[in-house]
């Protein structure tokens, strides 16, 4: 076979390889293949993922505000509360980032654990008081909180039992890792809540 004869072959060769490739991404006539069931069925389980990450940072941040309104409040409440809310804002932070490392629940007051920046805009809580007390403080977020001390302590403890309890429900329908982090944050929202209603008693 001539050199020309060898060079037709190739580019001939090459043509169909190429309309062999154009044939796996699209449909006869041109236009765009449909993608197939595997494919439809790993987009909706992104989608669905990241709902449940947007449902549980907004949890995070509701409850971030909640302790800020409180705070806004209470200024005496300070010492109390602002290892808590440190916890809280580190908690939010590495629900948005899907974070690799679960925040270990025992970290609460006194354990170190440093006030993390506001993951962003909150939206107001919601949890209702558990005080039914009269006259509640308005705060800047919208949050109303209890003009009682004790009550808005309650408050807060209604506020961590509901995002502790919305994100051990979404572990159910996460990814492991990201279970892992909701079930270790859904583990500290519960222990604050005790020691919340503790402080509410004293």
């Amino acid at each position: 076979m001539t050199t020309t004869g060898r060079r037709a072959v190739l580019v001939a060769g090459a043509a169909a390889g190429a309309a062999a490739l154009a044939g796996c991404t699209s449909a006869p006539g041109g236009q765009p293949r449909r993608p197939s069931a595997a494919e439809r069925e790993a987009e909706r389980v992104a989608r669905a993922e990241a709902a449940l990450r947007l449902r549980s940072v907004t949890v995070a941040r509701s409850l971030l505000e909640r302790y800020d309104a409180t705070l806004a409040a209470h200024p005496t409440l300070t010492p109390r509360l602002t290892p808590l809310r440190g916890a809280v804002a580190a908690h939010a932070k590495a629900l948005g980032e899907g974070g690799t490392a679960s925040p270990a629940p025992g970290r609460t007051p006194g354990t170190g654990v440093s006030a993390a920046e506001p993951a962003g805009p909150a939206t107001p809580a919601a949890t209702a008081s558990a005080s039914g007390s009269a006259n509640p403080v308005a705060s800047p977020g919208a949050v109303r909180v209890a003009a009682d001390p004790r009550a808005a302590l309650r408050e807060l403890a209604a506020a961590e039992r509901s995002a502790a309890d919305g994100h051990a429900a979404a572990l159910l329908t996460a990814p492991p890792e990201y279970a892992r982090l909701l079930a270790s944050v859904a583990a500290a929202g519960a222990a604050h809540a005790y020691l919340l209603t503790e402080g509410a008693r004293a």
